[in-house]
């Protein structure tokens, strides 16, 4: 894999090898004892049992670049990319060694040398991470393209001429899952300022997102709705852009930074007390703009000013907001007499949930959310709150779906594998509903339900539009 140099230090080393050592925490390379306790954690190693696999064995190999043992060749840049980046292995560390950053380090050092991306590959990264991602009237350009297809018979027409059967299978699958698209975003549709019901408890910035904001609107308005039930003024700042995270996860930390940049000054120019964020993997970056920006002191204040206030909206109904329990709920359930929409009942000093009609429900972990965010009893606490509603723990709810970001796209054999795994598990629950707090999540589930022949026993629903349909309607 790897090619040993010859005479240690004294020996030749590519350009990569040298930008790996000057990128690479060294202190979190030697904080890996080697322990072993990461693999369990793994997907890949679980799918493939091989060392290199696993976390253990890519810091190995990152190590033994930075000690000038190997020179990195494509096979290390492959490996690399098979990582997932779900970063699972983190709360098993014994030694809290920070993976992610690691991974991050080192593909963005690979993506500045390497020759194995073709033509089209690098036409379509520039595209995305320079043309698209950054610039958020282009995502609802993209959004209004999408929504045209969709909506006017064209999507029908390339279905029925088996045109999409040119494209590999997996971009097949996606395309039959992908919700409706929309050309204007949660602000362009509803504004940027919205006041508490009831008692103010403070003020949310919501974060969002790019692809939140163009294929989940609907999420993102549903979570101003919850927010200001709960007691927050939401301020949806305009100037905010991409979170960053799809750069930094591909190697693109330049972009990532410059996004971050942007993010901290609109959201500081909104005086926020908290920032929501309703996808994980936006959320985890968001909680790390400290790191990201680490070796730029001029930033340190304001990144970190930034990092302290981003929440997932979950953590922030549960920890911040006026939240009342299961028992209210049924209350007020009671008193809907049956409401479709909601229990329709006064909830009294805050909000609470119940559904109409007696529903199972079960939960796939956002990674991002869990290990890196560190959220994950938020929740299902909110989820036990709903009143009606028999939640079910999935097994092994936090280990990975294969989502990753574009990882379902970037390596489909693997994705595809842990996927089916996944559904093995959702099955045996029997759930009506599989809730899950990431937009990637959301699709790579809603893709298994259609993969697996479960469309019509079982529905993936985001968390917050879940909670929403079951909100208690209160009374002023």
């Amino acid at each position: 894999m790897l090619e040993a140099k010859e005479g240690g230090k004294g020996g030749t080393c590519s350009e990569l090898a040298t930008t790996l050592k000057n990128a690479l925490d060294y202190d979190h390379l030697t904080n890996c004892m080697r322990c072993g306790f990461c693999l369990p954690a793994c997907p890949t190693f679980r799918e493939t049992g091989i060392e290199a696999e696993s976390p253990r064995g890519r810091i190995a190999l990152m190590k033994a670049v930075a000690d000038g043992l190997m020179d990195p060749d494509y096979a290390f840049e492959t490996q690399m990319n098979h990582c997932l980046g779900c970063r699972a292995c983190e709360p098993a560390c014994p030694a809290d060694v920070k993976y992610g950053q690691l991974l991050e380090q080192a593909r963005d050092s690979v993506e500045l040398h390497t020759k194995s991306h073709r033509w089209w590959v690098k036409l379509a990264r520039r595209t995305a991470f320079d043309g698209m991602f950054p610039h958020q009237g282009r995502m609802r350009l993209l959004g209004g393209a999408l929504r045209v297809y969709q909506q006017s018979g064209l999507r029908k027409l390339v279905r029925g001429s088996g045109l999409m059967r040119l494209f590999p299978k997996h971009m097949e699958q996606m395309e039959r899952i992908l919700p409706d698209a929309s050309y204007r975003g949660v602000a362009e549709q509803i504004g940027s300022l919205h006041r508490a019901k009831g008692e103010r408890v403070g003020t949310v910035g919501l974060f969002r997102g790019c692809i939140m904001d163009v294929l989940f609107t609907d999420t993102n308005k549903h979570t101003v709705e919850l927010l200001n039930a709960a007691g927050f003024d939401v301020v949806i700042p305009e100037t905010q852009n991409c979170c960053g995270a799809l750069h930094a996860h591909s190697g693109e930390q330049a972009g990532a930074k410059a996004l971050a940049k942007h993010n901290i000054q609109a959201f500081r120019a909104a005086g926020v007390d908290w920032i929501a964020s309703n996808a994980g993997g936006c959320g985890a970056l968001l909680v790390e703009y400290g790191h990201l920006l680490h070796d730029e002191p001029e930033w340190a204040e304001s990144a970190a000013w930034f990092a302290k206030r981003s929440l997932d909206v979950s953590k922030l109904l549960v920890e911040h907001g006026r939240l009342q329990s299961a028992a209210a709920a049924a209350v007020a359930a009671s008193q809907a007499q049956g409401t479709a929409a909601g229990c329709g009942g006064s909830c009294g000093g805050g909000i609470s949930f119940a559904s109409a009609d007696k529903v199972r429900i079960t939960y796939q972990d956002s990674c991002h959310l869990r290990n890196v965010m560190r959220s994950p009893e938020a929740p299902r606490k909110l989820m036990r709150s709903v009143a009606n509603a028999e939640f079910v723990e999935l097994y092994e709810s936090d280990r990975c779906c294969g989502s990753a970001g574009i990882y379902n796209l970037t390596q489909p054999e693997m994705a595809s594998q842990i996927l089916d795994h996944k559904m093995d598990h959702v099955k045996r629950t029997e759930a009506h509903y599989l809730l899950t707090s990431n937009p990637g999540c959301l699709l790579q589930m809603k893709l298994g339900i259609e993969k697996h022949g479960m469309s019509g026993k079982m529905e993936a629903v985001h968390l917050v539009d879940f909670l929403h349909e079951r909100l208690c309607k209160t009374e002023r």
